[in-house]
């Protein structure tokens, strides 16, 4: 039989944490009016996490787990659990307990009646610095407006959505993937429940500076063409401003009496300036041909060194064909 509801959560290092997010999760669990699974996704944990898990699914016979051979990433392993899950509703939330679970039995409550994707909004975040929290509120007003998809402000992968949704994003064989994007972009009825963000439960941070840099470069070249057309409008600004430089050159030399180049300075700025332009237009080239490259390599979305808790067929579908995606780790 399969299980009404689905609990999708990717695990990196979160040894500390995993105890409380099960004792937590079991407790919504419990309350839910149907067949419940757990699926837990250990992302290449170098810590006891894959050990705990094992422990939980032997307790447990609700947990299901999957283990991949190395660290992925934490988009795809949430593709991972998406592609497992059987759920007629499949639920993602974040092992850290920054995404309260006690929030889900609400966005079951939105889903019967009648929407299809529900994601959670923070409306605050608890104890991040102001730098965190700046940089966080910048990032999503830019791809609001950049995005060719209406692509909610101040979400993360934190949602409910119906298995038709889930089986839309698991048929996508692109690589690069932005789940919150790519939930936008399949539509259906969406709708947000808003919550306050807790801090972490214990252990470090897992998605450093540079991760979530990477993270939000991802998503605004995934789904928008704007830096194209910036480096294109950057480049005839250039231009213009070469043409300029060209004409006060000529009045300088024939007009103003000029013997020696006056405007030696100004023309090592525009210099520099084009210069500038042109590494900036080739690195964003460089990020949408990267994407082309990865597409067309072929390779599969992750490799699993473990599997438990699910039927064999399922496993078997699932194993044989994935979709395909980077790694983003």
């Amino acid at each position: 039989m399969l299980p009404q509801y689905s609990l999708v959560i990717p695990i990196y290092n979160e040894q500390e944490t995993i105890l409380e997010l099960y004792r937590r999760v079991s407790a919504v669990m419990d309350r839910l009016d149907g067949t419940v699974e757990l699926v837990l996704i250990n992302d290449g944990s170098r810590d006891q996490s894959l050990k705990l898990i094992r422990e939980i699914h032997q307790q447990d016979q609700r947990v299901c787990y999957l283990s991949f051979a190395r660290n992925f990433g934490h988009q795809i392993a949430v593709t991972a659990g998406l592609n497992f899950a059987r759920g007629q509703t499949v639920i993602v939330l974040d092992a850290d307990l920054q995404d309260p679970p006690e929030l889900i039995p609400d966005m079951v409550e939105k889903w019967r009646q009648g929407y299809q994707v529900v994601y959670a909004q923070r409306t605050q975040r608890h104890k991040e610095t102001w730098f965190k929290r700046f940089t966080a509120y910048t990032f999503y007003r830019i791809l609001k407006n950049l995005a060719d998809v209406e692509i909610p402000t101040d979400t993360g992968d934190f949602c409910l959505m119906d298995r038709q949704v889930v089986d839309v994003l698991n048929s996508m064989p692109e690589r690069n993937r932005y789940i919150r994007g790519l939930r936008a972009w399949v539509g259906f009825q969406q709708t947000a429940i808003g919550f306050e963000r807790d801090p972490r439960f214990a252990g470090d941070v897992k998605y450093s500076f540079h991760k979530s840099l990477a993270l939000a470069v991802n998503g605004i070249v995934s789904f928008s063409k704007v830096p194209l057309r910036l480096s294109t409008y950057i480049g005839l600004l250039s231009a213009v401003i070469a043409i300029i430089m060209a004409l006060l050159v000529i009045y300088w030399r024939f007009f103003a009496g000029s013997s020696t180049l006056t405007g030696y300075a100004a023309l090592i700025v525009a210099v520099f300036f084009i210069g500038a332009v042109q590494l900036v237009s080739i690195g964003i080239l460089g990020e949408y041909i990267g994407r082309i490259y990865e597409e067309i390599k072929g390779r599969p979305l992750y490799t699993l060194a473990e599997v438990a808790g699910f039927d064999n067929k399922s496993q078997q579908s699932a194993i044989s064909s994935p979709p395909l995606a980077s790694n983003d780790s």
